[in-house]
């Protein structure tokens, strides 16, 4: 599984807002089109049929040492369960607060659950939650 690294890519994989989430992280994905465009008008554009990982773990998870060891748990679990997730899947791996003290047993299940559900998603064709499109407020008017 490659990486995830520019800011671009990043908010590209955020602006679809497709995500599930369990207690202790959330996963946010985009499935790029086989031709390697993004095919919505996102910016992301990468390279053919490989899944790429992001990490995100700010500050309110812990201090630095704890941020990373969250992230070097992350990538360990990713690398386990990137068999579940679709070809040309963009994946960030956003971690709650209540991830550093987590069994690893515990992250691993919610991964495995987490990237099923991706994968059950993107087969069906659903890549951005149902309810108001982004940027409509409850009274209808345009956000800006």
């Amino acid at each position: 599984m490659e990486r995830l690294k520019s800011h671009r890519d990043f908010v590209g994989v955020l602006k679809t807002r497709a995500k599930v989430s369990s207690k202790d992280l959330v996963v946010h994905f985009h499935v790029r089109p086989q031709d390697g465009s993004d095919g919505a008008g996102t910016g992301v554009v990468g390279p053919g049929p490989k899944r790429r990982l992001g990490l995100a773990v700010s500050k309110a998870v812990g201090n630095a040492v704890t941020r990373n060891a969250v992230k070097r748990r992350f990538r360990v679990l990713a690398r386990q369960h990137e068999s579940l997730l679709p070809d040309s899947c963009d994946v960030i791996m956003r971690a709650k607060p209540s991830t550093p003290g987590t069994e690893f047993a515990s992250l691993d299940r919610q991964v495995e659950t987490l990237f099923a559900r991706v994968a059950h998603r993107a087969a069906k064709g659903e890549t951005a939650p149902s309810g108001r499109p982004h940027g409509i407020n409850p009274g209808g008017e345009t956000r800006s």
